[in-house]
């Protein structure tokens, strides 16, 4: 029953299977070029809440409630939930998940959230300590702004290696059997710290850590980037992308034929004037259950490396002039008639 592999990840011997998914989006997401594959989109970003946190816990909440309705579950019957968000004290979470009076376990890895939420799903039910489980995360583009930088109001110009938080919520109900995606292992991440210092840059600062957990998983797994149908990272964006390229052909891999970034997958960067591309826990959360995947139940990819890429900063550690380290969160996914 030892299913650890190398020296960061886990190979489950009982896989987890991925019942249903949920994703919920605000009005420029809506506009984007995944406008389509979204569950449903507000035209309102404050979704007719009084601010743009409680506007965030409802997203939380009915992105959760249309993935158990989905899953055709009861909300009872999910034995944990593990969810996150970017605000301070994960409250977007604590407030808009309340209401389901069920285990919970609330983390905080910045956008790389989704990724700890889905790893940690996979392992309570792979090791038998749930018979469901749940991972939700969201982010608010005016929630962001005010907890990180600043308010919507004082309209300041944001450079181009910038990324635009996406307004949004996605989740995701894990069984032990009966769906057709299954996730057959994951690369825990390490805290990785180039020492770089700007905050409007986060691709900068959380593609170091992108390569060393790919890099990684290959090694532990015994595989080469071919072996993915595609290496998709949570949102390092234009900047990002080619930092992460670089510093892994360091090391003689190459990925850019497998490659997609969810930040560049949910915006038009050039019509929609998002910079560097999308970021926040509501990205890859929102991109994996309306984008990634379908496509993976329906075969089109038979697996997939998921990324979700986080930035460790807070407006304390920013405004000590402290460093700002990432992490990475990998989960192997994988289309269930492919599983071996």
């Amino acid at each position: 029953m030892n299913q650890m592999l190398g020296k960061q990840s886990i190979c489950f011997e009982q896989p987890a299977y991925v019942l249903s998914s949920a994703s919920v989006v605000g009005k420029k997401e809506g506009e984007g070029p995944l406008k389509d594959y979204f569950d449903k989109i507000y035209e309102d970003p404050a979704l007719g809440e009084e601010n743009w946190e409680t506007a965030e816990s409802a997203m939380q909440k009915e992105a959760l409630e249309l993935a158990v309705q989905k899953a055709g579950l009861q909300n009872s019957q999910l034995r944990l939930i593990f969810s996150g968000d970017l605000q301070a004290q994960s409250v977007a979470s604590s407030f808009g998940l309340q209401g389901f009076e069920r285990p919970v376990y609330q983390l905080y890895g910045a956008c790389s959230t989704m990724g700890e939420a889905l790893g940690l799903a996979a392992m309570s039910v792979s090791g038998g300590y749930a018979d469901y489980t749940a991972a939700v995360t969201s982010s608010h583009f005016g929630t962001a702004e005010k907890e990180f930088r600043f308010p919507l109001e004082y309209g300041n110009q944001r450079p181009l290696s910038a990324t635009w938080t996406v307004t949004g919520s996605g989740a995701c109900i894990l069984g032990k059997e009966g769906g057709k995606v299954v996730v057959t292992g994951i690369t825990s991440g390490k805290i990785v710290d180039y020492g770089f210092k700007d905050s409007l840059n986060m691709g900068a600062c959380m593609a170091p850590a992108a390569c060393d957990t790919i890099y990684q998983n290959l090694q532990d797994f015994g595989r080469k980037p071919g072996d993915y149908d595609r290496i998709i990272t949570g949102d390092l964006g234009q900047v990002g992308q080619k930092i992460l390229f670089d510093l892994l052909k360091e090391k003689n891999v190459d990925i850019s034929s497998q490659y997609m970034d969810c930040g560049l997958l949910i915006f038009d960067n050039e019509k929609q004037d998002t910079h560097s591309g999308g970021s926040g826990c509501g990205c890859s959360a929102t991109v994996f259950s309306s984008y990634i995947l379908p496509k993976l139940e329906d075969g089109t990819w038979k697996r997939v490396l998921f990324l979700p890429t986080g930035a460790l900063l807070s407006k304390v550690s920013f405004n000590e002039g402290r460093t700002i380290p990432g992490v990475a969160q990998a989960v192997v996914v994988e289309s269930a008639q492919e599983e071996k």
